[in-house]
């Protein structure tokens, strides 16, 4: 199974692909979608939009985890960022792919065993547990990559969980 794991923003928008199955997570593709904040907002969007059915299209996942933005400071970013991710979250929608959102403590405790990890405990456990030779960068490649582990873990308990009651 491929999980898509997405840290949605306007500016950088990080995704990874995880290949989830009886051996270890291994990173099918990882990186970082940039916009160039010249542009306006629409197009910025309508970039993102071309670059995420592009990557469904190329690494064709069987789920798209995404991390749920909870609370910004920043206003104007928590909008952007929020944007940002309902685009992703319509793009995979509209092509019947099952969306999963993960709170940000959910996806550091999963990947650190710590709600409060900071980002670089969760960008070395990511590198730890896919088995890369440096820490993915920028960190929102990282998180991105955290957040499809998260959903990884989460289905093995659904899984273990539901077997158990069978």
């Amino acid at each position: 199974m491929f999980v898509l794991g997405v840290d949605p923003g306007l500016t950088r928008c990080g995704y990874c692909c995880v290949q989830v199955g009886p051996n270890a997570p291994r990173a099918i593709a990882l990186g970082v979608i940039r916009t160039d904040p010249s542009r306006s907002v629409p197009q910025r969007l309508a970039e993102i939009q071309s670059e995420i059915s592009a990557l469904l299209d190329e690494v064709r996942p069987a789920v798209v985890a995404i991390e749920r933005v909870l609370f910004q400071v920043n206003v104007r970013t928590a909008m952007s960022v929020g944007q940002a991710s309902g685009i992703v979250m319509a793009t995979a929608a509209a092509r019947g792919l099952e969306v999963v959102e993960y709170s940000p403590n959910e996806v550091k405790a999963a990947v650190t065993g710590s709600g409060a990890a900071d980002k670089a405990q969760v960008a070395e456990m990511v590198r730890r547990l896919l088995g890369l030779a440096s820490t993915p960068y920028p960190a929102d490649a990282a998180d991105a990559a955290a957040v499809a582990l998260c959903h990884a873990a989460q289905a093995r308990f659904r899984a273990m969980a539901s077997g158990a009651t069978s």
